[in-house]
């Protein structure tokens, strides 16, 4: 079967095509307005804000085809922001229409008691019948959003599953030949590729019986493969992994080499990973855009791991070695078409909020700001690299202090946490509380919170941190540096309120396996995928 793709320029669709083609089907752009009349099966991954999307889609001469297409019942799927689009609008943009295929607009999540986004594996309960979800056994799928759809007299008919967070939103519809979902199939693994396989194949709807579902869903807290990536003196570009931050053997001086980056990230998809981030540590390079290492990792990588794909390193501005300037907005989008899912931001982030802190001012330029406005804050992560910095009392310093449970050399009972950027080597005078809210101000939607002085010690992540920099925000916080056993991953989701725990050379050396993890967390009544 070939499958029609309404891929209209923004985000991640490369591993939408790639989970097609799991499912044993061959994949086609559309290029004109009449490809999509002329679809047998049409998918629309929609990716970024609703009014950016409404305006590619008529700038693109999409709209009405679109609209005959789904007003005659033929088959449809819409993916996340191509769910939120069927409705009449939406408060991310007021004033822009929707399609108005389905009664209703879509809102925000409640910002006052959740955390925005909804970021994670959840549930979903199942409404009526569909084939859509033939062999579906219960499994978590991956959400990532900031709006959602409400039920309601007017379009109760067309929900057919509903989702927990907060209040109960609707994650799927279907009515007849058009369905939409707000989680991502091709980022659920392979419960999201029987997804798209029965789409496809259009089987006869299986039976399923309501009353043996949960009551509510719950969002699964989440396990972070992290790949710190560089160049080795032989110029391959390998995994490795720092002590503070210090990537070369302490006798031989050689970078360490724990793997190749494709290699393990496929293997921890198999092994349950969550998510996989890439974190690019060589010296960014002048190279052309399309010569970038990363993205030829990226799109082997996004050809066999159907979880979500983070990139970090270089995502700023520069010019390369022919001249073309390139904006920070260019590589993000380079980045996005060749499978990643969300960027990270280190270095440039630390520069943009020091100017944003002088003037108070959003100029709309900094990578934050330009990237989270075309594709949405949930595609925009913030690395935060501090080190902590101790004072005798909170006088003594103007930035954000904490009273520390661990004194300082000098028996200071106070310590702030100083940001750092160029990999940790240069200290700037902006602390990580101050950081990580103005980030959030700019747009960004996620912090990974990172701890110079946990790094490498296997010593346990640093909760008095990531309470700090969690009281700063109202966005997911990843936590980060540290893990040197299962039981730290219990520790910190105990002690402290992060969305996700994040390790890197416990799991290249296979000392903590991934599932050991997850298999701990349910012990003791921990929500995991």
């Amino acid at each position: 079967m070939k499958v029609t793709l309404l891929d209209y320029g923004a985000g991640n669709v490369r591993s939408v095509r790639n989970a097609i083609r799991a499912a044993g089907h061959e994949v086609v752009d559309v290029a004109s307005p009449a490809d999509i009349l002329n679809a047998e099966k049409l998918i629309f991954p929609g990716v970024g804000s609703f009014g950016s999307a409404m305006a590619r889609l008529k700038e693109c001469g999409y709209i009405e085809p679109l609209l005959a297409y789904l007003k005659a019942d033929r088959p449809f799927l819409g993916i996340c922001l191509g769910l939120q689009t069927l409705f009449e609008g939406s408060e991310e943009c007021l004033g822009v229409a929707g399609l108005g295929l389905i009664k209703g607009m879509v809102k925000k999540f409640d910002e006052t008691s959740m955390k925005v986004p909804h970021i994670g594996w959840n549930g979903i309960l199942r409404r009526k019948q569909s084939a859509l979800f033939n062999d579906y056994q219960g499994e978590k799928l991956y959400f990532v959003h900031s709006y959602r759809a409400m039920a309601s007299a007017e379009n109760r008919d067309w929900v057919l599953t509903t989702t927990n967070y907060g209040d109960e939103f609707v994650s799927s519809v279907q009515k007849g030949n058009v369905a939409a979902c707000q989680f991502h199939p091709e980022k659920s693994g392979q419960a999201g590729i029987n997804i798209l396989k029965n789409f496809i194949e259009a089987p006869a709807a299986a039976a399923f019986d309501p009353a043996a579902q949960a009551s509510e869903t719950r969002l699964a807290k989440r396990i972070i493969a992290c790949l710190d990536v560089r160049t080795n003196d032989a110029g391959d570009l390998v995994v490795t992994k720092g002590d503070q931050y210090d990537v070369r053997e302490k006798d031989k001086g050689e970078v360490r080499n724990l793997g190749k980056p494709v290699e393990l990230a496929r293997r921890y998809y198999e092994e349950g990973a969550d998510e996989v981030t890439f974190l690019n540590i060589t010296a960014f390079r002048n190279f052309p855009m399309e010569d970038q290492p990363m993205i030829e990792v990226l799109r082997r990588t996004s050809e066999n791991v159907f979880v979500p794909l983070t990139i970090g390193g270089g995502i700023r501005e520069f010019t390369d070695s022919t001249g073309k300037k390139y904006s920070s907005l260019d590589v993000a989008a380079e980045y996005f078409r060749s499978g990643a899912d969300k960027v990270s931001i280190g270095s440039d982030a630390v520069l943009a909020v020091e100017e944003y802190l002088k003037t108070g001012q959003k100029t709309g330029k900094t990578s934050i700001e330009q990237i989270s406005h075309v594709y949405g804050n949930q595609a925009v992560v913030i690395s935060v690299d501090p080190r902590r910095v101790y004072v005798q009392s909170p006088e003594a310093t103007t930035h954000h202090t904490i009273e520390t449970a661990f004194p300082g050399p000098n028996g200071e009972k106070y310590c702030w946490y100083q940001c750092t950027v160029l990999g940790g080597r240069e200290g700037r005078d902006l602390d990580a509380y101050q950081l990580a809210k103005s980030c959030e101000e700019l747009g960004a939607g996620e912090i990974l919170l990172n701890c110079i002085d946990k790094d490498g010690t296997n010593s346990g992540f640093d909760h008095e941190l990531i309470n700090h920099v969690r009281d700063a925000v109202t966005i997911p916080v990843i936590a980060s540096s540290g893990a040197g056993r299962v039981e730290h991953f219990s520790a910190v989701f105990a002690a402290t309120d992060a969305e996700a725990a994040l390790a890197a050379g416990i799991f290249h050396r296979r000392e903590v396996p991934i599932e050991a993890v997850k298999s701990h967390l349910r012990d003791q009544g921990i929500e995991t995928r």
